[in-house]
């Protein structure tokens, strides 16, 4: 995941939820999401 952009990675977490795909992958995005402090930019969903 640290080929992506941080624009995109967020695009990829809004994504993975609207196709409501395997919570481990949402977990993955949301972990990287937290290493670039990036959870700021979005609304976290548990």
């Amino acid at each position: 995941m640290k080929h992506l952009s941080d624009d995109l990675l967020i695009e990829t977490y809004y994504k993975a939820i609207e196709l409501e795909l395997s919570n481990e992958f949402v977990e993955l995005i949301k972990l990287e999401l937290m290493k670039r402090s990036l959870e700021a930019k979005i609304k976290l969903s548990s």
